[in-house]
């Protein structure tokens, strides 16, 4: 039914159901095998839901109850932002993908703030991913002030210096201006009467050089731990007539790329630290091959336009099966253990 609108619209809608509990929601999923130990956070299960779907915190009690492991809404602005013009989403159904250029909107970091600090806490970890004003002078400062303000109602923080909607946020990820983002973000962490681990989330388009030199800031910055990977710019081997719209592609066009970067990165990092795999993730099989390239946990968001909420439950499920087969009592024992099938 969803299909029949279009895609923000539709996106839109699915919270709205959320809200109002139209949709059947299985509960927590977790069993000895899918428990997981990430940054020190605990979670049920290891698929999370990626930013970018719940970017206001509307809908945090119900998706807490849909399968996942841990969910990550925002990205969160500093002032509320309208993001860029309509249409900005665009379903790729040939390819089973999206692209978006949504651009950060959303309510601000003061309303998203109020939201995580009345929900009800659960089981289920929720972060926030920073995000930088399209009109701000010091952007790097844009993600120190959401930290402060959220940071203090959340379980994890995500800086995004990887979204290709915001002219120029890409060029963060330079060795020199990210270590200098780094160092606000940190300092922020510190003051915070209950420091909590901070991911950074990068682009999937870096060269191999580019990749060292940023796995590098990482070890050496105080993070704790890498999200790969956000959209690509690439279009290569598209079939659907939205191809060539401007934005990030996400969904199984993806999947190979940021696979190959998770594993460049856990070679780079030699498991200093934790991985987040996300990219293309649409079955238990795919979240079980991040997982043995390096990931200590994955993240999804555009299988759920193609199969619904309940894939968050099936890949669970599913990932446990798969680890049973193979004899491994945790996930834990299964992170990197096919990594250089992918290098």
């Amino acid at each position: 039914m969803l299909h029949r609108f279009d895609p923000e619209t539709a996106h839109g809608l699915s919270l709205t159901a959320l809200r109002l509990g139209l949709a059947p929601l299985p509960g927590p999923v977790t069993s000895a095998r899918l428990k997981t130990e990430l940054a020190g956070l605990s979670l049920p299960n290891p698929v999370g839901l990626a930013a970018g779907y719940d970017k206001n915190a509307v809908a945090l009690g119900p998706l807490s109850r849909a399968g996942f492991g841990f969910l990550e809404v925002g990205a969160a602005t500093p002032l509320p932002q309208e993001g860029n013009p309509k249409p900005r989403l665009f379903r790729l159904t040939e390819d089973h993908a999206a692209i978006n250029r949504f651009g950060f909107n959303n309510q601000g970091a003061v309303l998203i703030a109020t939201r995580l600090a009345a929900r009800k806490r659960a089981s289920v970890p929720v972060g926030i991913n920073l995000g930088a004003n399209k009109t701000s002078t010091d952007r790097a400062a844009d993600f120190a002030q959401v930290l402060a303000l959220c940071g203090p109602h959340v379980d994890f923080a995500t800086v995004n210096v990887s979204s290709p909607n915001t002219e120029k946020l890409r060029d963060l990820q330079g060795p020199a201006a990210l270590t200098a983002l780094l160092e606000g973000v940190m300092h922020v962490r510190g003051t915070l009467a209950r420091p909590i681990p901070i991911f950074l989330k990068i682009a999937p388009d870096l060269s191999p050089d580019d990749l060292a030199a940023l796995a590098e800031v990482a070890l050496s910055s105080g993070l704790s731990g890498i999200i790969a990977t956000n959209t690509t710019l690439s279009r290569d081997g598209l079939r659907a007539p939205q191809k060539s719209e401007t934005g990030g592609l996400s969904g199984a066009p993806l999947f190979e790329k940021s696979t190959r970067v998770l594993a460049q990165l856990s070679k780079l990092t030699q498991g200093k630290l934790p991985l987040i795999g996300v990219g293309g993730i649409s079955s238990p099989e795919q979240a079980y091959a991040k997982i043995c390239a390096g990931a200590s946990a994955v993240q999804i968001y555009t299988a759920m336009v193609y199969q619904g909420l309940s894939v968050a439950c099936d890949i669970a499920k599913g990932l446990d099966t798969l680890l049973a087969r193979d004899g491994f009592a945790n996930i834990a024992q299964a992170i990197g253990a096919q990594r250089d099938a992918w290098l």
